[in-house]
């Protein structure tokens, strides 16, 4: 069995997608079907950050700003927003890292 990277990239980014809708949800969309591409611009910016193994908290402040600046979900980053946005951020870095170690183990 040989796994492509190109093929391990296309699962990392549906990850993102799947985190990103059904965990992220800051809009409360994950039960509508026709919504289900309502966060799909944001996964490139996303998987730029783990491709780049971007400093911890980056990927939780990209949200955070999505969130406030661009939804208008509050009037400022507040620490609860940050907070749930880190957890988002830890569950994305596991999923990259996890699907990193297949491609570890599947060049070797």
């Amino acid at each position: 069995m040989n796994i492509q990277l190109p093929e391990l990239q296309k699962l990392l980014r549906q990850r993102i997608d799947e985190v990103l809708h059904y965990i992220w949800d800051p809009i409360g969309v994950s039960g509508i079907p026709e919504a289900r591409d309502e966060y799909d611009s944001y996964v490139p910016g996303v998987y730029r950050l783990l491709f780049q193994d971007s400093p911890e908290g980056e990927i939780a402040k990209m949200l955070t700003k999505i969130e406030v600046e661009q939804m208008g979900l509050g009037q400022v980053p507040n620490e609860d927003i940050l907070r749930k946005n880190m957890k988002i951020e830890e569950n994305l870095r596991d999923w990259a890292e996890n699907i990193q170690s297949k491609n570890d183990f599947f060049t070797k």
